[in-house]
Parts: C-alpha cells; sequence; structure tokens
C-alpha cells in the first residue's frame, strides 16, 4: 500500500482511538467536581478510573485474538457500539455505583480499540516502516490526552456540567463509526474460529479478583493487607491463574499465546510496559488531582497545567517513530525513554503543595518525553518477532499487561496516597488545636463544605502526600529501565509477514514476503490456485537459482496466476507480467541482505 492509501486505512481508525482516549482523559480533571455532587471518597475516585482500566486489562488479549480469527473491521465498529453505550450511561449515573458499571462497558470498548488499532496496523504495515505511522497514533494520543482534560475543565466550568463530559464523546463516536465504514478497507484473513471460552472466563476472573483485593487492601472498613479475606482473594487469584497458565498451553487458539510472551523480546517488553502502564496511568490520573485539590485550581486551569506533559509525549511519540523509521533503530529510543522517566517522576517525587508550578511543569514535561519514546517502540519490537497471524494476540499481550499495571497502579498509589493524607490531614488538625474524628476529613474529596481553616489543612495535606506517589513510580520505573536494557535489538523486517524458505520454480517464488501481503493474500499462491501446466513444465526445465528466481525470470508473462484473498466475487486470477517478476526478483535479493542481518543480529 502507498502512504496515501494506508493514511486513508488509518483514518476512521485514529478517529476511534482518539474518542476513547479522550473519554478517559476528559474525565480527569472532573472527577473532583463528580465525587463530589456524587458524595465519592478517595476510594471512589480511585475506583472510577481502575474500573474502566481493569475492564480494558481483562478484555484486551480477548479482542487480541479476536482479531486474529474474525473481520477486524467488524470488531472495531462493534467496540464503539459499546462504547457509545457506556458513556451514555456514565452521563445519566445519578450514583457511585451505576459510574462504576458504566465505566466498565466504557472499558471494555477501549480494550477493543486499544488492541484492534495495533493489531490492524501490524496487518497491513510493515515493521521497518511502522515507526512512522506509530508516531501518528502516538500523535493521536496525546493530543486526545492534551484535549481532554482541557474540553472536560471547560464543560464542568460551564453550565453543561460534569455529565457532558460523557455526552460529548458520542457524537465523536458516531462520526469515527462512519469514517471505519468509508475508509478502512482490510485484506480478508480470517481464520476458522477456535475460542477460548474457558482460558478467557480465568484471566477476567483471576486478574479482576487481584485489582479488587489491591483496591480495598488496608482500607478502613474492609481488611487489611494481611488478613483472612486478603488470603482468600490472593490465594483464589493465584489458582485461577495457573489454571489458566494449564488451559493456555494445551488449547489451539490461546487468549494469551504462551509461546510468544515467552520469547526474550516480549517477555522483557512485557515487564517494561507493566511500569510504563503504572507511570502512565497512575501518575497523570493523580496529577490532576494535585493541580486542583492541593492548588486550587479551577479543572479548566488543571487542564492547561498539565500541558507540559502532553507535549512532552507528543514529541517523544512522533519524533521517535520518524527516526525510527529513517533509521530502523528502536532500542536506543526506549532506553532514552526510560531513563528520561525516571528523571522526571524523581523530580516529581520532590514537590509539595508550595512548588513553583513552573518547576512541576519541566518535571511532568521530562516524564512526559519518556512516556512518548517508551510506549509504541515497546509494541514495535514485539510486532517485529511474530507473524502476521498472530498480530493481534502479540499487540493486544503487551496492552494487557501495560493497562493491568495500571489498574494496579492506579489502585495500590490510591490507597497509598488516602493513608498518607488521612495521617496528614489528622497532624495537621492537631497541630492547629482542631477536634479530629478519627481522620475522616482525610478521606473525603468534597473540600467545598469544609471550613477554610480545616480545608486549608486537607489541600497541603494532599499536596505533600502526591510526591510519594511519583517517588514510587520512579523506583517501579527503574525496573522497566533493567528490562529494555536486556532487549536484543533484531533488525525491522520490511515486509508485513516473515518470508517463507521460497522452493524451486516460479510458484514459490513469489513470495508473500516478497510481495508485501499476508499469507493467503493477494499475491499469494497460498491463496489457493494451483499451479498451471506451464508453470510445471518451466520449473523441471530450468532449476532455480538460490534466490529462487532465475526460472520466473525466464518464464512468460503470464506463468504465475494467484487468486486474490477478496472473496468470491472477486474479479478473478490475477496475472503477474514480467515486469512485476522484475520487482519481485530485486526485492527478494534485499531481502535476502536482510534476513542474513538478522541472523547475525541474533548471533
Amino acid at each position: 500500500m502507498s502512504h496515501k492509501q494506508i493514511l486513508q486505512a488509518l483514518t476512521g481508525l485514529l478517529a476511534g482511538l482518539f474518542t476513547a482516549i479522550l473519554s478517559s482523559t476528559i474525565v480527569a480533571n472532573a472527577l473532583p467536581t463528580i465525587m463530589s455532587d456524587l458524595n465519592g471518597s478517595q476510594t471512589d475516585f480511585a475506583w472510577v478510573i481502575t474500573a474502566a482500566l481493569l475492564a480494558n486489562a481483562a478484555t484486551t488479549p480477548i479482542w487480541g485474538k479476536f482479531a486474529d480469527l474474525f473481520d477486524k473491521k467488524i470488531l472495531v465498529q462493534a467496540s464503539i457500539v459499546i462504547f457509545v453505550a457506556g458513556s451514555v450511561l456514565a452521563g445519566l449515573a445519578q450514583t457511585i455505583p451505576l459510574l462504576l458499571t458504566a465505566r466498565v462497558i466504557q472499558g471494555v470498548a477501549m480494550g477493543g480499540l486499544t488492541a484492534l488499532a495495533q493489531a490492524i496496523i501490524g496487518t497491513i504495515i510493515a515493521p521497518r516502516e511502522r515507526g512512522r505511522y506509530s508516531g501518528y497514533m502516538g500523535g493521536v494520543m496525546a493530543v486526545a490526552t492534551a484535549g481532554g482534560p482541557l474540553l472536560g475543565g471547560f464543560i464542568v466550568d460551564s453550565p453543561l456540567g460534569w455529565r457532558w463530559t460523557f455526552f460529548v464523546c458520542v457524537p465523536l463516536a458516531i462520526i469515527a463509526l462512519v469514517l471505519l465504514q468509508v475508509t478502512l478497507k482490510l485484506p480478508d484473513t480470517r481464520r476458522k474460529a477456535r475460542i477460548d471460552w474457558l482460558g478467557s472466563i480465568l484471566l477476567t476472573a483471576g486478574v479482576s479478583l487481584l485489582l479488587i483485593w489491591v483496591s480495598f487492601a488496608g482500607k478502613e472498613g474492609y481488611y487489611e493487607w494481611f488478613s483472612r479475606e486478603s488470603a482468600l482473594m490472593v490465594g483464589g487469584s493465584v489458582i485461577l491463574l495457573a489454571l489458566l497458565l494449564v488451559v493456555e498451553s494445551k488449547v489451539a487458539e490461546p487468549i494469551i499465546p504462551l509461546k510468544i510472551i515467552s520469547e526474550r523480546t516480549t517477555a522483557l517488553a512485557i515487564i517494561a510496559s507493566i511500569a510504563v502502564g503504572i507511570a502512565l496511568f497512575a501518575s497523570s490520573s493523580y496529577l490532576g488531582q494535585y493541580y486542583q485539590v492541593a492548588r486550587g485550581a479551577t479543572p479548566t486551569e488543571a487542564g492547561l497545567l498539565t500541558l507540559p506533559m502532553i507535549a512532552g509525549n507528543l514529541l517523544g511519540s512522533i519524533g521517535a517513530g520518524m527516526l525510527v523509521t529513517k533509521f530502523g533503530k528502536w532500542k536506543r529510543y526506549i532506553v532514552a525513554g526510560a531513563l528520561f522517566l525516571i528523571a522526571g517522576l524523581g523530580l516529581a517525587g520532590t514537590i509539595d503543595h508550595l512548588t513553583d508550578l513552573r518547576l512541576v511543569g519541566i518535571y511532568t514535561f521530562v516524564f512526559g518525553l519518556g512516556l512518548g519514546l517508551m510506549l509504541q517502540n515497546l509494541v514495535l519490537a514485539v510486532q517485529n518477532t511474530v507473524a502476521v497471524k498472530d498480530i493481534g494476540s502479540a499487540s493486544a499481550s503487551v496492552a494487557f499487561f501495560r493497562s493491568m499495571g495500571g489498574a494496579a497502579g492506579v489502585a495500590v498509589l490510591g490507597a497509598i496516597l488516602g493513608t498518607q493524607v488521612e495521617n496528614r490531614t489528622t497532624e495537621g488538625l492537631e497541630a492547629a488545636g482542631i477536634p479530629t474524628t478519627g481522620g475522616a476529613a482525610g478521606g473525603s474529596l468534597d473540600l467545598v463544605d469544609l471550613p477554610a481553616p480545616i480545608a486549608d489543612i486537607v489541600r497541603a495535606a494532599y499536596g505533600d502526600s502526591t510526591a510519594m506517589i511519583f517517588l514510587i513510580t520512579a523506583v517501579i520505573a527503574v525496573i522497566g529501565l533493567v528490562c529494555v536494557l536486556f532487549i536484543k535489538e533484531s533488525p525491522l523486517r520490511r515486509t508485513v509477514d516473515f518470508a517463507p524458505a521460497a522452493p524451486a520454480g516460479p510458484a514459490g517464488s513469489v513470495s508473500p514476503a516478497a510481495t508485501g501481503t499476508e499469507p493467503g493474500g493477494a499475491g499469494s499462491p497460498a491463496a489457493g490456485a494451483p499451479a498451471t501446466q506451464a508453470q510445471s513444465s518451466t520449473a523441471a526445465a530450468r532449476p532455480a537459482d538460490e534466490t529462487g528466481v532465475e526460472s520466473v525470470r525466464h518464464a512468460q508473462p503470464d506463468v504465475v496466476a494467484v487468486q486474490p484473498s477478496h472473496g468470491r466475487h472477486s474479479a478473478g486470477p490475477l496475472e503477474i507480467s514480467k515486469a512485476d517478476v522484475d520487482r519481485v526478483a530485486r526485492e527478494l535479493t534485499e531481502l535476502e541482505a536482510e534476513l542474513t542481518d538478522r541472523a547475525d543480529a541474533r548471533r
């Protein structure tokens, strides 16, 4: 596909991704207002974020496997429809439980959009060129992340109210749905469906139970970290995940492909993605809360104050994507991103409720730059190691662990933040001679109704406690740095799929990799067209050279005929001319050199 054709194909896809990300960021600056209106606590604040991330994480591998089995376009459209339903329900919510239910529905849809966007890009673009388009995707994500808080803040401060932070995404989703129908045209790569329903259930149950445990452990009114309830929940989660491993090792189409995620590059990239997910979701989630609660900013002002982090993310994502495409090297940008991430988070760990906001902006710009350098390039590294038929599962595996890390990070760090705020608030009230009631004020985000002296103490407690969130995240980011240092860089292939060994004869000369198509796709002998008699006789009369192309070079212009993978209503066999064969010969020569480089790199 040409650059123009790829951009046309990605228009609707990126529009859908933009809408999904906007829905998650637009609510960030509205959450303090929502919690105040619905009488929510710090725990509820964390769970509004965690519920969507949990559903996202639990369903991403399922969507990824569906992408390998079914029509990706229909799946993307279905995820957008689900997203619209969740957004409408969230906008109508009158209680925290109903809002959480709506967020779960939104999370299911976001899991589909995340997994399918990566899978579709991996299906139509070769890894060597993918950095450029991954950069575009990163740019869309950064713009949505930047525009979300700004738009959300404006809506909350306007007469529309916070409910329209959910409603506004509905028309955007419908526009994306129409664009997908018009612009996204994919080759028919469906296979016989073998859905691992048992693995899906075990995965969802095991992950959900674990994340529910970390969300409520140690909180007043629930259970302690070391208690019978904790033992039952952790033990149950371990058993469910152990059964998942057993099931996945035996089924034909596993939800979590163990052979793929156990490969060195994929395994290290997954661990690094967990660290990135915690930094991405946890730090950015509590940054808006810091600006509004600790610094007294309005929702609109909080959106403007998060722009440095978004600018860093945008610069890192697009810049790295262009450089990867130009030079074909990707590890250096991941390592640099990890270093920037650690430095920025470490510096942000020094802030309090009086820190100069310009310094806070510089710190957040630095770790935003690190996120931009790492996010898409970790997925690219994994996609470069798998065949097209597994691209959905591989991409979804990285996204799954990133989302799971983010969900766990938001829950655990939210619990830590709540405890720190409660302790600091109690200390502040006692120092001011104000009677305390067990620190209850520390768990509430409804500061509007508090007397001014108490509200000031609570704001200071939030500002001083937020630094610990960034410090803990910085330590976790160090683990990510260690992982990416041990990733072995392999050359990015210039073809969408791996090149199979080319047998002698004309039919075997035109490989899927050489033509840039998928196995069984247009231009591939595997599509079902048998070799003609002329092909057979030519192959017998003239042996192939080392590249398997020499016999094709001297054949008749119409000796190679294949069936395009466009269904029963296609135009019929495709005849490849002499010029096409000459081009394939040149590409095979280049591919042979690249495969040699790849083999050398693996040694």
